[in-house]
């Protein structure tokens, strides 16, 4: 490691896990009108049978959130570790019944609760129902917990059941699973639709009637199967919310992760070492997309994601770029010569056409049938804007949907919501911005109130980092 490299990792010290990610709903029910809306105890005889699980189990909660569900061991704190500020507050007062679960599947990478199956499942049904059902699938590699204190939390204490899905595959070697090269990927889109459609019919057992609303939210990889599901499912649900989506076009064409990621392992190392190259460094990592201002957070991301996420990545797309080698080298350098290549050097445009296709097969048109409210951070620095929700949004545009949709590009958001915490002069958290165009959503379906047309929402230049936790208005 270079000097640089050193002094630069002792203010960014985030949980381990960082390194694994690439990293809703019904109008809501006035305060004290959601037992109107749905009271239900959860007795044993109110445990409902989850369509399709190869095997359930239900526990009775007096707290759904993680106030409660950390203690009693019905979540786990790993899987959304880093995700959200730590200020961020975590409500309670949410009694009600959680399933967790697994469909048939015959990979086995998450072994939560000592399953050692993956597919796995959590369903959380709120005594005090608002009538509405919030769907995600998790971000990055991780389990079905994940969203729980980003989104999970928030939503249950509004009233709306809640259901997550570890997406059919977990952790840095998801992809060895499936038979072909995007299979893994392809398996997330299918396995959030299988938990749509099973909790959908869950809810209407439980509580007597169907879902008034079914909206779908998420971050990073999750943003992504929002998009994938409004397009190809809109008939599941009445809208979603995406947050900084990663981008994978049915064109097979970039940008994407493949495209933005080798240039930042070719150019970041030159750029640190400094001496005579490192402005050009630096201008070929803008042209990248990496954005102007952001390099106070290129050390982080260089460490803990840019290097794993190309690896893993590629090899889910293009296994045979460095013949038998598994998810390439860990940062190997540009142009090193003998062994396997380097992703440093890897060259997504010049790789055949079955690469392509295989990146094609977990691809995006832009064609959503119900409204979508997309949110992205302007200082992303692992998902550039300008390389994923900037084109995102054109190709909805240009596929005649633009009255569905709105973006909203947040000024100074970045990624992984937890680096507004060490360095609050600089970011914004997401997380309120997620809310608000939450909020949004269920005005814009509920009773037809437009929402903000889509802008850049700019940073009070006089709020504390506490004010900016509180709230994101889009206006």
């Amino acid at each position: 490691m270079t000097r640089a490299h050193s002094s630069a990792r002792r203010p960014y010290r985030l949980a381990t896990l960082a390194a694994l990610t690439l990293a809703v709903l019904s109008l809501p029910a006035p305060a004290g009108a959601a037992a109107q809306q749905g009271d239900r105890g959860c007795s044993r005889t109110d445990v409902p049978r989850v369509p399709g699980a190869a095997h359930q189990q239900a526990a009775c909660l007096a707290e759904l959130t993680t106030a409660g569900t950390v203690g009693s061991g019905h979540t786990d704190p790993a899987d959304w570790a880093g995700l959200t500020p730590a200020k961020l507050p975590t409500p309670s007062g949410v009694p009600g019944l959680q399933i967790d679960g697994y469909f048939p599947d015959s990979s086995t990478t998450n072994t939560n609760h000592g399953w050692a199956h993956d597919s796995q499942f959590v369903l959380r049904l709120p005594a005090r129902w608002n009538g509405g059902l919030v769907v995600t699938g998790s971000p990055g590699n991780r389990e079905q917990y994940a969203n729980d204190r980003a989104i999970g939390d928030w939503a249950l204490k509004r009233g709306y059941a809640f259901a997550a899905t570890d997406k059919g595959n977990t952790g840095v070697g998801f992809h060895r699973d499936g038979r072909r090269p995007g299979d893994a990927v392809v398996e997330w889109n299918r396995r959030v639709t299988q938990l749509t459609r099973a909790a959908r019919e869950t809810v209407a057992r439980h509580y007597r009637r169907p879902p008034a609303r079914t909206l779908a939210t998420g971050m990073s990889n999750g943003g992504y199967l929002v998009r994938w599901q409004l397009e190809n499912h809109p008939e599941l649900y009445d809208g979603g919310v995406d947050w900084e989506g990663t981008l994978w076009r049915a064109d097979g064409k970039g940008p994407n992760l493949l495209t933005f990621l080798p240039p930042a392992l070719r150019h970041y190392p030159a750029y640190a070492r400094g001496g005579d190259g490192a402005d050009e460094a630096r201008r070929k990592m803008h042209q990248a997309g990496f954005p102007r201002g952001t390099e106070f957070l290129w050390p982080y991301f260089y460490e803990n994601y840019w290097d794993l996420t190309q690896r893993i990545y590629r090899e889910e797309i293009d296994p045979l770029f460095d013949g038998g080698t598994e998810a390439g080298t860990p940062f190997c350098a540009p142009g090193t010569p003998g062994g396997p290549p380097c992703d440093a050097d890897y060259d997504y445009g010049s790789r055949p056409a079955g690469v392509h296709d295989a990146a094609a097969k977990t691809g995006l048109t832009g064609r959503i049938g119900k409204p979508l409210v997309t949110l992205h951070g302007t200082r992303d620095t692992l998902l550039p804007i300008a390389k994923d929700s900037d084109v995102y949004a054109r190709m909805v545009r240009d596929a005649g949907r633009e009255k569905l949709f709105r973006y909203y590009r947040v000024e100074d958001g970045n990624h992984v919501d937890s680096l507004a915490d060490e360095f609050p002069d600089e970011l914004r958290p997401l997380t309120p911005c997620h809310r608000s165009a939450f909020t949004a959503l269920e005005d814009w379906i509920g009773d037809g109130k437009q929402p903000p047309a889509s802008r850049t929402v700019e940073r009070p230049r006089d709020a504390s980092p506490d004010e900016l936790l509180a709230d994101c208005p889009l206006r």
